[in-house]
């Protein structure tokens, strides 16, 4: 059979089975950043001290690689229940990221016109999650001006949708704001299914639904290592009532947190001071990056809870100076064209001083060759 007969047949059974929704879909993208200075993802630009790295070679030289994890990570829950603060009462699931935990709720909730709903924009694995396991996605525009929770749309879209899961980023992934505990409250005094509410950035914010737990029947909490540090590790967990994680835990893989994520998870939550001192520190070269990008006139700069600022530029500039900025070395990352609310913006991690003082050195000279 000739090589293009057999592509033929391939594609046609390719097409044959293979669903609709996911042959329309693009795989998430990464770009590889190469020799740049890496402000796109939002990571703790701080690697472990010499001490602590240390530690971890001796401790990762006695696991032992020929057995299967703790399926249950029962070592590794207790340090997370102590360095996370968990309520007694509450349980604990953990992911391979936050990911696997979003799939997992929604794999749980699916059925026939149900729906998953978020505002809009917000973290793009809501909606991707939602055409993976066959749920339409329901996206609610935010304000416009600052990012904030259009509530009287939000009450009427739960009214009408009935929505079986509710993501919310607090704070808000792409924007960096931190929506209204009193909108939050509202939505969950008015939503019938689940509510969760997404802390991957808490370390950065001084505000929290950990307390609440427990308050709201339909109210789970997410959190991650990965911005405090251990991005590497794929490490997520979800809080909440048995009730709720008990069925959660039915399709939670087996093993799907393996030894060495859990070995180095155990040890780094020992030294949880450690990545503390270090989330002060981002938070402080925040405030200046905020400062100094203030004082930029073509950039319009969003507040930002979280470990990353969102700016904007002169209409019809961003390409232009993402490249431009990326030709200097340092990678950001470019929203135009993602959302309508997001037209002409770029998000800019937070690194160290020295990369953020590059960071800025580049923006004003690809400003500059805009004129």
């Amino acid at each position: 059979m000739a090589l293009s007969e057999t592509q033929a047949l391939l594609d046609g059974k390719v097409e044959r089975w293979i669903r609709p929704e996911i042959k329309a879909l693009n795989a998430y993208h990464v770009p590889d950043p190469g020799n740049l200075i890496k402000l796109d993802a939002m990571e703790n630009p701080y690697t472990w001290p010499a001490f602590l790295r240390g530690e971890w070679l001796e401790m990762m030289a006695g696991v032992n690689m020929n057995r299967y994890p703790d399926p249950a990570a029962n070592v590794l829950k207790l340090k997370i229940r102590e360095a996370f603060k968990l309520p007694d009462d509450m349980s604990l699931i953990l992911g391979n990221g936050s990911d696997e935990l979003i799939q997992l709720i929604a794999m749980a909730v699916q059925g026939a016109d149900r729906c998953v709903m978020a505002p809009e924009p917000s973290f793009s694995m809501y909606r991707m999650i939602a055409t993976f396991v066959g749920m339409e996605y329901v996206g609610v525009p935010l304000k416009g001006g600052d990012f904030s929770i259009d509530l009287p749309a939000t009450l009427a879209a739960i009214e009408a949708q009935q929505p079986a899961v509710i993501f919310l980023a607090y704070p808000n992934n792409p924007t960096g704001n931190l929506f209204a505990e009193s909108d939050i409250e509202a939505i969950l005094t008015a939503a019938e299914g689940l509510v969760v509410v997404d802390e991957a950035y808490a370390p950065f914010a001084e505000a929290s639904f950990m307390s609440r737990l427990g308050e709201f029947d339909n109210l789970l909490l997410m959190r991650t290592v990965s911005k405090m540090g251990l991005a590497g590790l794929r490490l997520g967990l979800l809080v909440g009532p048995s009730a709720w994680l008990n069925e959660f835990e039915k399709l939670r893989l087996p093993y799907n947190i393996n030894v060495l994520t859990q070995a180095s998870a155990e040890l780094a939550l020992t030294y949880v001071d450690v990545f503390e001192d270090q989330t002060a520190q981002i938070c402080a070269d925040r405030t200046e990056l905020i400062a100094k990008l203030s004082e930029i006139p073509q950039i319009t700069v969003f507040p930002s809870s979280a470990n990353f600022v969102l700016i904007r530029l002169p209409q019809g500039t961003a390409k232009a100076v993402f490249d431009d900025v990326k030709a200097r070395g340092i990678l950001i990352k470019n929203l135009d064209g993602s959302s309508p609310m997001l037209a002409d913006c770029l998000r800019l991690t937070v690194g160290r001083a020295e990369e953020n003082n590059q960071l800025l050195r580049a923006l004003s000279a690809a400003l500059a060759a805009q004129v």
